[in-house]
């Protein structure tokens, strides 16, 4: 949360995404912000859901933040995992995705 509220900060501040992400690679390296707990998660199951611009509302998933590693490692993207996977090298961690067949109000989720 603490990263995100910085990179809120910085973007309301004017900065441009080269210098958010530089001060984000500052605070990191200074320990000004905390790196990842283990077992860090959330989840995006509401039809309200809104992933971006470009992708609009996806699939109700939940999503796990672990250090910078091989997405491949918990299984992301290999033959029948449900697991996506995504290395965000600016921010330090790889964030995995699990699809889940059901909406917070338990109505069945269309199949992507």
């Amino acid at each position: 949360m603490r990263l995100t509220l910085k990179k809120t900060e910085l973007v309301l501040a004017g900065r441009t995404k080269e210098q958010m992400f530089k001060a984000i690679e500052t605070a990191l390296d200074k320990k000004e912000l905390p790196g990842l707990e283990p077992g860090t998660m959330c989840y995006m199951m509401s039809k309200q859901e809104y992933l971006d611009d470009r992708d609009g509302r996806w699939h109700p998933h939940v999503m796990f933040f672990l250090p910078l590693a091989e997405p491949t490692q918990w299984g992301a993207g290999l033959a029948g995992s449900p697991v996506l996977g995504f290395k965000d090298k600016e921010n330090r961690f790889t964030l995995y995705l699990i699809p889940v067949g059901k909406w917070s109000d338990g109505t069945a989720a269309e199949d992507h």
